[in-house]
């Protein structure tokens, strides 16, 4: 009987401390909520000038709606020169032809193609980055990744942003864009219901120094000044170090408030966890203290928790209501904040306890999976490269 007592004692307190928790997040969520919609309704700085610009797109594979996202960027409402350098490191990358495409839609559009197989490290992205900066005709740099999709007025935005006095960088919040089927839709629900609300927070309290890689802008002079690009090529975090090396020599990391789309493609449930494994662990690399906090982001898997170890107790059961209902809230204050309407909100519990999963699970490896390849994460979250490959995801 008494170690039945001491047992129940345990339990109880367990449920005390994930109780806490869970109105600790409850408090986030809302916070978050109005973030959003303070950080999404400042005004857009409009350029003073337009100076020429050269887009960077590092391509590796004919994606989903590749030809689309690559459209994007050349249909720019935009009226300075802009010159665009798509790079891959093999001539028969099947992302090649469908440039071929867009060239032949664009033939008046600058679009130069750079076949360079050089690497520096396991982080074959910054490798081909770095072996397109040599065409590179502009002072304006914008890398872009391939699965990203632009408004037309992107080039202006940035362009504007980065105009500004003590801006050395402007980079991008993003939404998911779904491909079609189940698991991708909840992969664009984890983006834009726990990442963005996270960054958007972090940024709007003075706790988190997000860089995105999705998009980067930045000036050549800027480039040089933090030692370029190949000293990156073994970063998990290659944007957050690029980002952390541009406010060592001064200079301000900006995110304007608008959004780019970014393609989740997952289509199975093991793409899913392996690829949200690798976000989770890139963030925990970047940002250890930021990534321990963020258990707060997760207030309705907490307060089933707190059910479980109170043995259903009624005020645990009314505290998992009302966690669904702020991060209900959450979730309509995102899409009103970025003009756009959430699909599946049914699923939002399962959304929320895979994603709970996923982080408690990041804490438990540093290992991840990066297009087909296997790598191990030291402290400072510099890459090592593992002999296995794996195919479970390009």
């Amino acid at each position: 009987m008494d170690q039945l007592h001491v047992v129940h004692q345990c339990f109880a307190f367990v449920a005390v401390l994930f109780a806490l928790c869970s109105g600790l997040g409850i408090v986030y969520t809302l916070s978050a909520s109005l973030f959003m919609r303070r950080f999404f309704s400042r005004p857009m700085t409009a350029p003073v000038r337009f100076p020429p610009v050269t887009v960077v797109k590092p391509l590796r594979g004919d994606e989903w709606q590749l030809l689309e996202n690559l459209t994007s960027f050349v249909e720019q409402d935009y009226p300075g020169a802009v010159q665009y350098i798509v790079g891959v490191h093999d001539r028969s990358d099947a992302a090649l032809p469908v440039v071929d495409i867009l060239r032949s839609r664009f033939p008046e559009k600058r679009i130069n193609v750079v076949v360079d197989g050089r690497v520096y490290g396991p982080n074959r992205k910054i490798a081909n980055l770095a072996n397109m900066m040599d065409h590179a005709e502009h002072d304006v740099l914008c890398f872009a990744d391939s699965d990203v999709r632009v408004g037309a007025r992107f080039l202006r935005d940035i362009v504007g942003a980065l105009e500004q006095p003590g801006v050395g960088l402007v980079t991008s919040a993003y939404r998911g864009l779904c491909a079609p089927g189940f698991w991708p839709r909840v992969s664009s629900a984890m983006t834009n219901y726990h990442f963005l609300p996270g960054v958007v927070t972090g940024l709007s309290i003075g706790l988190a120094r997000p860089c995105l890689g999705q998009t980067i802008a930045i000036t050549r002079t800027t480039l040089m000044r933090i030692g370029g690009l190949p000293q990156f090529a073994h970063h998990l975090a290659e944007d957050y170090a690029i980002g952390e090396a541009v406010r060592r020599n001064g200079l301000s990391v900006v995110i304007p408030p608008f959004t780019v789309h970014h393609a989740c493609v997952e289509t199975t449930f093991s793409q899913l966890i392996a690829h949200e494994l690798r976000w989770c662990r890139t963030i925990r690399a970047a940002a250890r203290m930021g990534h321990l906090g963020a258990i707060l982001m997760h207030p309705f898997p907490l307060a089933l928790l707190v059910v479980l170890f109170s043995f259903g107790n009624p005020l645990a059961s009314g505290l998992v209501v009302l966690t669904l209902i702020v991060r209900g809230i959450l979730v309509w204050q995102t899409d009103r904040a970025t003009g756009e309407r959430c699909s599946g909100f049914p699923w939002l519990p399962v959304w929320d306890v895979l994603q709970f999963g996923i982080y408690v699970a990041s804490f438990f490896s540093s290992r991840v999976l990066w297009r087909g390849q296997r790598f191990d994460v030291d402290g400072d979250g510099l890459l090592s490269s593992r002999v296995q490959q794996d195919p479970i995801l390009k």
